[in-house]
């Protein structure tokens, strides 16, 4: 397990009690009793850590390295052995950052598609460190087109830190790709849940964000930008992120205030990487409840609500 620096008070007590487990184990010495107050000591600074923790924070605990992707939440709430994954966008490639495809979750057949990050450092980049290209919001619209096709819900997992920023991307069409599928999601014929497990950057996120029922985990962020992107803007470094941070709104909870989600995903004492089985549960139990609403309206009404809800999203003052 790895620690962020503002955790160092759970990995020393962390450590105090395997090394009690251990002690134990070797000698044959009861600890029991020690080790116990080992948890509950490690359970209240856990608490107390994260009864207060600041935006900065949650966005550094939204990059957890320990933190479960996009594939870990299909593969644990899919029954064993359902999930397809499809690949490629029929116009230039397989964007590796973005996965997805058909999955049952209890007896429903749902299309599945997320942005994915990478477990180690081959892996981040054969992702591109969950990045997307055109090719990638191709795909998940070809995918999309063909759960409405099929007459079965899309679920959306994010968890980007946006859109690949090179060159290449622009040249075959970034922007297009991106506020395509933002127009096509608005008119899909398919109930569509998004969920935002991790980071929720700009266009990279709303490229497969559009829901009509949209919630995040906890500890992720949603913003057009991110902290350190806006304090190099402003202040020309990247030294005022947490300020940056404070300023955009962009936790779960601000969001929610804001209207501009539907709920928050409560997650596990000390984060999803803490418990990543618990945090499916909660995920898997999200899911089901907003299906169960989503299925009963008729599709029509529910894309003219779908619209609605964007559109009055934001005020204007003249």
């Amino acid at each position: 397990m790895e620690y962020l620096d503002f955790e160092k008070p759970i990995q020393e007590i962390q450590d105090q009690y395997v090394n009690c487990v251990l002690i134990e184990k070797k000698s044959g010495i009861n600890m029991k009793e020690i080790c116990n107050q080992l948890q509950l000591k490690l359970e209240k600074t856990i608490k107390k850590l994260h009864s207060n923790l600041t935006p900065w924070q949650r966005v550094q605990l939204s990059r957890h390295p320990n933190r479960p992707y996009t594939l870990d939440y299909i593969h644990s709430i899919t029954k064993e052995d359902s999930f397809i994954e499809l690949h490629g966008d029929r116009h230039f490639g397989d964007d590796k950052a973005i996965v997805g495809g058909f999955g049952k979750i209890e007896d429903h057949t749902f299309m599945l598609i997320g942005t994915q990050k990478g477990k180690n450092t081959k892996d981040r980049q054969y992702r591109r460190f969950g990045m997307p290209n055109p090719e990638g919001y191709r795909k998940a619209l070809r995918l999309m087109k063909l759960a409405e096709k099929f007459e079965k819900p899309v679920i959306t997992f994010i968890d980007t830190p946006g859109a690949f920023p090179g060159i290449e991307a622009e040249e075959r069409g970034q922007g297009e790709a991106i506020g395509k599928n933002i127009y096509e999601m608005m008119c899909l014929k398919v109930p569509i849940i998004v969920l935002i497990i991790g980071e929720g950057a700009s266009g990279g996120a709303l490229g497969i964000g559009i829901g009509d029922k949209v919630s995040m985990m906890e500890n992720s962020w949603f913003s057009v930008i991110s902290p350190e992107s806006c304090s190099t803007i402003l202040w020309g470094s990247r030294d005022h992120k947490e300020k940056s941070a404070e300023s955009l709104k962009l936790t779960a909870e601000n969001m929610h205030k804001l209207n501009l989600i539907d709920d928050v995903i409560k997650e596990p004492l000390g984060g999803a990487h803490f418990c990543p089985k618990k945090a499916y549960k909660l995920v898997k139990k999200q899911i089901i409840k907003h299906y169960k609403q989503l299925f009963e309206i008729n599709i029509e009404f529910l894309i003219k609500k779908r619209k609605n809800k964007y559109i009055s999203i934001g005020f204007f003052d003249e």
